[in-house]
């Protein structure tokens, strides 16, 4: 006889979704740690191109895009626990390949598979928390997913540290822990129920949801839902450039710089603890403090930790030091922290898993194209200056773009947000908001 979880809401239930983010910057920090084992072992003599490929179609780059292609459509047209139902089992196989692989092109196989299964689940997480967690405490819940995500990094860092004698092994220990956590997750999703505003938008429990080209098609037929879409694209792309890269290659970097592999991860820990302190901090204000000057500190810290890193002394402790610290404090209230929070704001509930969906598309394909160019470059001469340079001006460009056109969402219900931009109700929520205000405004 199979025994189902206990049903789970409110904190809990945002802690269980939020594990989606937890695995997915593991598998990118665990990517990161282990490049140089499997390229002793696989690849040899690797000029980055290898490295470059494999990290531009994992959970880094292209297969997460493609994931959260498929996946947001799929959690408006099915229902957000529908990709609960399925995302992680996914995950768990393609940890188990790479957990095994033999060969690079199991190897590459089990990058994509766990690439797939995070872009599926990613948008689905915010866009689920979002939908029940109180109004006044929206930010915070969803800030969750944030917290989770900085949580992948400090733990996998700590793992490769304490595995790095271990060689390859110690790699596949480190993507076997993250197989064990995603099952564990997906079985306690179980007692998720189904987000009752996407019950309501779609006509009741009974009724069917419009299909995924009638979404799609008022999806990119509004206005208030292309400028969001262009909105959000460009905040998230732009920031994601430079913190994909640290993500993903700041080994690489700090051993250009003479550090060890076992420095450089505890450098990287170092960092993701400050994120996780900022990440607290961040939760505890974004519902309080207003948007615009929470997001212009984050984006400044950004700009400022990297112009660091590219014109400090390239063999001063300092230089790695400050870098770390600096941007650890900026991601708290990053712009993927912000993202997390405005996507589900923007859009209606018919549209607002597909509209993240494509947003992380197009996100993780610029993360995808630049890792494909970046490790090579940065094996070059002048190689961190030129990478540096060019995620600079992303990192400026983030800052403005974000700070003069922050969302005035803060303390609104979805349903007052969706009349406010849309002009007219578009879900049954909002409907009955505008019906209920009306009455209220007559009596």
């Amino acid at each position: 006889m199979s025994v189902k979880p206990r049903p789970i809401t409110g904190w809990k239930a945002t802690v269980a979704v939020s594990m989606s983010n937890y695995i997915d910057s593991g598998s990118i920090i665990a990517i990161a740690t282990s490049l140089g084992f499997w390229g002793a072992a696989y690849f040899p003599g690797d000029n980055g191109r290898i490295a470059g490929l494999l990290a531009a179609f994992s959970s880094n780059a292209f297969g997460a895009a493609i994931g959260a292609l498929i996946g947001g459509p799929l959690c408006d047209k099915y229902g957000r626990k529908f990709i609960y139902t399925y995302d992680l089992l996914l995950y768990a196989l393609g940890g188990l390949i790479v957990t095994f692989a033999a060969n690079l092109p199991m190897l590459f196989v089990g990058f994509v598979i766990i690439g797939l299964a995070v872009g599926a689940s990613v948008p689905a997480g915010w866009t689920y928390i979002a939908e029940f967690a109180p109004t006044s405490q929206r930010g915070r819940h969803v800030s969750m997913t944030q917290l989770a995500w900085s949580f992948g990094p400090f733990i996998g860092f700590g793992l490769a540290a304490a595995l790095a004698p271990l060689g390859l092994l110690g790699s596949r220990i480190v993507f076997a822990h993250l197989v064990v956590i995603a099952l564990v997750t997906w079985y306690i999703r179980q007692g998720l129920e189904e987000s009752q505003k996407w019950t309501d938008a779609k006509g009741g429990a009974t009724a069917k949801a419009p299909s995924m080209f009638a979404s799609f098609r008022g999806l990119f037929t509004r206005k208030a839902n292309i400028t969001a879409l262009l909105f959000l694209a460009a905040i998230y792309t732009f920031w994601n450039l430079a913190a994909s890269q640290n993500g993903i290659f700041l080994p690489t970097i700090l051993n250009s710089m003479g550090y060890s592999t076992l420095a450089s991860d505890l450098f990287s820990m170092l960092s993701w603890g400050v994120v996780i302190i900022a990440t607290i901090v961040f939760m505890a204000l974004v519902d309080k403090v207003p948007y615009r000057w929470h997001f212009f500190l984050g984006a400044a810290l950004a700009v400022v930790s990297w112009v660091v890193l590219v014109f400090g002394s390239p063999t001063a402790a300092f230089t790695a030091f400050a870098y770390v610290i600096v941007w650890g404090l900026s991601a708290g209230p990053s712009a993927q922290a912000f993202y997390a929070v405005w996507s589900p704001e923007l859009f209606a509930t018919p549209y607002r898993a597909g509209a993240q969906g494509i947003v992380f598309f197009t996100v993780r394909l610029a993360s995808g194209l630049i890792s494909l160019i970046f490790p090579v470059i940065l094996k070059g001469t002048n190689g961190l200056l030129i990478d540096g340079l060019i995620l600079i001006g992303f990192l400026v460009a983030n800052l403005l773009i974000g700070t003069v056109f922050t969302p005035r969402t803060q303390g609104k219900t979805l349903e007052q947000i969706e009349l406010e931009r849309y002009g007219e109700p578009v879900s049954a929520q909002a409907a009955a908001a505008a019906v209920s205000a009306g009455s209220v405004a007559a009596k």
